[in-house]
């Protein structure tokens, strides 16, 4: 029972990773060729893509969680035992749990860019009065 949950966990936290991934990645590609005005931005959006599935999917597939429905009898508790409440409990908690991991992940992506995007704007603005002054 305990790999049919470890199973089920995986996959839903991919399958969530995926439907994330895919609903951010034109913003992410937009993001990138503004910032990074070079083929190099399509690494980087790569890059990102792979760290969302990693974060998404090790946020959701909780292994120290689980371990509580086979680890228990050494710390002195009873092993806990997988019925329908704990089973829809875990799916629950996956979801959450990589939903959680993925949106903090690309908050920080978020605000990094916003600072490399102002940082860019205000170089191409003195870029700009330099060409107009001189």
């Amino acid at each position: 029972m305990f790999f049919a949950l470890l199973t089920v966990t995986f996959l839903l936290s991919a399958t969530v990773s995926f439907i994330v991934v895919r609903a951010f990645k034109r913003p992410i590609e937009a993001i990138f060729q503004r910032i990074i005005k070079d083929e190099v931005s399509s690494v980087w959006e790569r890059y990102i893509t792979f760290a969302a599935y990693v974060v998404g999917i090790s946020g959701g597939v909780r292994i120290h969680q689980l371990e509580r429905y086979i680890d228990s009898v050494q710390k002195g508790h009873d092993v806990l035992l997988l019925n329908t409440e704990r089973w829809t409990l875990e799916v629950y908690r996956t979801v959450i749990e990589t939903l959680q991991s993925l949106a903090w992940m690309y908050l920080l992506v978020f605000i990094f860019a916003l600072i490399a995007f102002v940082l860019v704007k205000g170089f191409e603005t003195r870029h700009a009065k330099e060409h107009k002054n001189g």
